[in-house]
């Protein structure tokens, strides 16, 4: 889901007035800043002052300095949201992704791992991204590839191929039959795209990247994956022929 974009139109009233009426549209759980508000420059004072007020009476409630979100009430109490949404304003400028989460963080969301980490890390080129959200600390690594809403999930996939014998209580088995089954639904275009990405990766991310690619068989040449290895490395991920037939060609082991 992208940032939210807030219509501006007919909001000649009290600054208290305005924002209130902007946050009663906003859906629960959505995260929010200043600059997402209709306000002017001269507004910002009386803004924050607004702000605290819904903050006292318990409308929104801060993240952090400038980041806000409007509480999600079930029958159970309120829930905080999700822990992409409350990174958001990190990982965005404006409606343009800069930054995706990685690392234990990323890999427990999609079932590799069930290790909940202490802290997180969110992968940029652009922007360094450092906060902290209750008591769990955000960092950022630096992406080896600029990051966008089109291409994210591919980056992800490589930092799996990346880690791999990094990610905690892993299963390989069922690993390699994620990641076989995540390509296999790849559409060619961006089986090309991952392959130009791949190169930017360490040599062991290109080797297994490889070796997957060889396992489903695809139509795709993947002699410059192999060119830019060095036939003489043996790339250790913990991975045999009995997980994955391939490995050998590979050098991995």
């Amino acid at each position: 889901m992208l940032p939210i974009k807030l219509g501006c139109n007919n909001l000649k009233m009290k600054i208290t007035e305005k924002i209130s009426k902007q946050i009663n549209k906003m859906p629960a759980g959505i995260t929010f800043k200043y600059q997402q508000l209709c306000i002017s420059n001269n507004e910002y004072g009386a803004a924050a002052k607004a702000i605290e007020r819904l903050i006292a009476k318990k409308i929104i409630k801060r993240i952090s300095t400038g980041v806000f979100y409007k509480p999600k009430k079930t029958l159970f109490g309120e829930l905080k949201p999700r822990e992409e949404e409350l990174l958001r304003p990190y990982m965005f400028i404006g409606d343009k992704r800069i930054a995706y989460i990685t690392g234990t963080a990323l890999y427990n969301r999609i079932g590799l791992t069930t290790q909940v980490p202490k802290d997180i890390k969110v992968s940029s080129k652009v922007k360094e991204i450092r906060t902290q959200i209750g008591n769990v600390k955000v960092r950022r690594v630096k992406s080896y590839i600029d990051v966008t809403n089109d291409n994210f999930y591919l980056l992800e996939i490589l930092d799996v191929l990346k880690d791999f014998k990094k990610i905690p209580n892993l299963d390989k088995v069922m690993a390699v039959s994620y990641l076989l089954n995540f390509i296999k639904g790849l559409k060619q275009k961006d089986l090309l795209r991952l392959i130009r990405y791949a190169l930017k990766y360490p040599p062991r991310t290109r080797a297994f990247l490889g070796a997957l690619l060889e396992k489903i068989k695809t139509e795709l040449d993947t002699n410059q994956l192999k060119q830019s290895l060095n036939s003489l490395t043996v790339y250790d991920l913990g991975i045999d022929k009995q997980i994955l037939s391939t490995v050998p060609e590979w050098n991995i082991k």
